[in-house]
């Protein structure tokens, strides 16, 4: 398989992981809080990638070092509960939709702070992005009073922090192996996760089936979602672009939405249109 056929085969895989990532969240969420999710997540991809890529932290200089620590910030520790956060009150498939946003984060981000070079249609789908964010925000929160709508604030701040994440890694890292950067990034955030989760309740918790079977569903989420992941997207965007590599969420709310119609989700006929339209704009935002 050639480099371009590569590239797409690895988009495709991760649209399947990564959309499927916030159902496994929502259930994780049943019998675990948001910030159990997330610590429980970063736990368990750390102890699966030192096991399998501790060796490659030699390839890591020192140099390098503090950019591995600023990616697995941005990349994985702070989105990782937000979206868990914003999932207590927001549908995933809503969640899984708003994620669409990280390409157009990642070119205002490239250009406003890495130089990158853009075009007026570039321009353009950012702004039509945005009026689709709006629509599918505005009607999600008169059609579903219930829900908190303000918390999507947490997904967007997400979305940024992924474009930074993208952004420094074509930067700085594009010489490191994917398996070196992923792991080093769990290496840094394991003993912050174990210290945040030991502030919590999990010792009075984890007796219970709910918790248990939460706490497999994280399990997944962790190894397969974020490990695994990890490692096949910054192979990703190595090989392409930074752009490219998060148009994988063009595909993300697809695998989502059907996950959340199997949980009895459903968006309004506006969501829909609202969704389109965010799709559009990352469209106009990455094509070359």
């Amino acid at each position: 398989m050639d480099a371009k056929q590569l590239k797409w085969a690895y988009l495709l895989v991760l649209s399947l992981i990564w959309g499927s990532s916030f159902i496994l969240i929502k259930r994780g969420l049943v019998g675990l809080t948001a910030v159990q999710v997330g610590s429980f997540r970063i736990i368990f991809a750390a102890v699966f990638l030192l096991i399998v890529g501790f060796k490659s932290l030699k390839k890591i200089s020192r140099r390098q070092w503090k950019f591995v620590a600023l990616t697995s910030v941005f990349g994985t520790f702070t989105p990782a509960y937000l979206f868990a956060i914003a999932e207590t009150e927001v549908d995933s498939s809503i969640v899984a939709i708003l994620n669409s946003l990280t390409p157009l984060n990642t070119l205002v981000l490239g250009i406003l702070v890495f130089g990158i070079q853009f075009q007026k249609r570039q321009v353009l789908g950012v702004f039509v992005g945005l009026v689709g964010c709006l629509l599918l925000v505005l009607s999600g929160a008169s059609s579903h009073p219930g829900q908190n709508y303000y918390y999507v604030i947490l997904v967007v701040i997400a979305t940024l922090c992924y474009a930074i994440n993208v952004n420094l890694i074509k930067k700085y890292l594009s010489d490191l192996n994917s398996v070196s950067i992923t792991t080093g990034n769990f290496a840094v955030l394991l003993l912050p996760a174990l210290i945040i989760l030991s502030t919590t309740d999990i010792p009075q918790r984890i007796n219970f089936d709910v918790t248990q079977h939460s706490i497999l569903f994280v399990m997944i989420l962790g190894v397969l979602g974020t490990g695994i992941a990890n490692v096949l997207f910054f192979k990703l965007i190595q090989m392409s672009s930074p752009v490219f590599a998060t148009s994988v969420t063009y595909l993300i709310p697809i695998v989502a939405f059907f996950w959340g119609l199997l949980d009895n989700e459903m968006l309004t006929p506006i969501q829909f249109f609202g969704a389109f339209i965010i799709l559009i704009g990352v469209y106009l935002s990455a094509k070359k």
